[in-house]
């Protein structure tokens, strides 16, 4: 299946969440089962050959990619969530977006120092949040080896925002 397929399989909303946002809702891409596989194995591809301790999947998208690739790379899961979320000792950080903040959190003992990390979410916009979650990654000492995203919007500039990180997206806008 190629990238073009997979990107028909995404539905475009025009004025969601609100005026002006043109939304890219890729629940109908998730529901045909080999786009979504094909999905997860492209965004796998860049890092087969790369050491993967951990697997961090962003709220609450990024849970639909992280968790399937965790496994097929043999890694654990860390699941980075908004603020309230998780149960034991966190740290948080507050990021700005748009519209507004928001604040995410991780758990203190999710990741030991030196364990390669790997952050997933679905989509890559204005870097707000992946880079609110790099910095949580970084205090707990984690060595970020790459992100993953399935949509990245060029327009939006994220990947600007990430100092030259490994970034990688399967389909751009």
């Amino acid at each position: 299946m190629s990238v073009e397929t997979l990107r028909a399989k995404i539905r475009e909303i025009p004025d969601f969440p609100k005026p002006g946002i043109l939304f890219y809702d890729i629940t109908t891409l998730l529901k045909d089962p080999a786009a979504y596989h094909e999905a997860i194995e492209l965004m796998l591809e860049p890092y087969r050959d790369t050491k993967v301790d951990v697997v961090v999947g962003m709220e609450s998208r990024g849970f639909i990619f992280s968790a399937p690739m965790a496994f097929q790379l043999g890694a654990g899961l860390v699941p980075v969530r908004k603020l309230g979320k998780l149960p034991a000792e966190t740290l948080s950080i507050e990021y700005a977006l748009e519209y507004g903040s928001n604040t995410l959190e991780i758990h203190r003992d999710a990741i030991q120092p030196g364990q390669k990390v790997l952050v997933v979410d679905d989509l890559l916009a204005t870097g707000g949040t992946v880079q609110g979650t790099v910095e949580l990654v970084e205090r707990l000492k984690g060595d970020i080896v790459g992100l993953a995203f399935l949509v990245e919007l060029d327009f939006l500039h994220g990947r600007d925002r990430l100092d030259g990180r490994r970034v990688s997206s399967v389909i751009r806008y």
